[in-house]
């Protein structure tokens, strides 16, 4: 049962990040190079750069990524059944939070949402421009699941940089 909350809350977060990138990665595949003007090429490379800096390494390294593998750890080392069933929602930060933690997962998911229901407004080659920058901090954010997992298994949790955001237990 350990092992499976911490494979179910991890997996299932590397799953809908893959999907995500499958899915705007075929919508920046639709970009036509030789359509694309200089301002195009720089506007997606200093959005990449920026994306991969903000989303990618301060979302996802610093903070999401060791947060979810903390989580899927006290999962396995304090197992319950309504939070294996859902493990993937519990490394998130939805369910048993602190207040803090839920707000912050939920105000990130609505502010998510907003903007990937924008992008979806604008037209090519801008939305593929935009979705390059974004597959790219995905990428960079499943990669930091697989290394903080691994930083997990060589040095123990006390190694990662983020608290669990569990409740304390009265």
């Amino acid at each position: 049962m350990r092992a499976l909350g911490y494979i179910w809350g991890i997996g299932g977060i590397v799953l809908l990040l893959s999907f995500a990138i499958v899915r705007l990665g075929g919508v920046a595949l639709e970009l036509d190079p030789g359509a694309l003007q200089p301002q195009h090429w720089a506007v997606m490379l200093a959005w990449l750069i920026y994306m991969i800096w903000a989303e990618g390494y301060k979302g996802f390294h610093k903070a999401f990524a060791p947060r979810v593998v903390v989580r899927a750890n006290y999962l396995a080392d304090n197992p319950r059944i309504s939070h294996l069933l859902l493990a993937p929602l519990f490394c998130m930060g939805y369910i048993h939070a602190t207040a803090r933690r839920r707000l912050l997962s939920v105000g990130l998911t609505t502010m998510i949402i907003s903007f990937v229901l924008l992008v979806r407004l604008l037209p090519q080659p801008w939305r593929g421009i935009v979705d390059v920058g974004v597959v790219a901090g995905l990428v960079v954010g499943v990669l930091s699941i697989f290394y903080y997992v691994l930083q997990l298994r060589q040095s123990g949790a006390a190694s990662l940089p983020v608290a669990t955001d569990v409740p304390i237990q009265a």
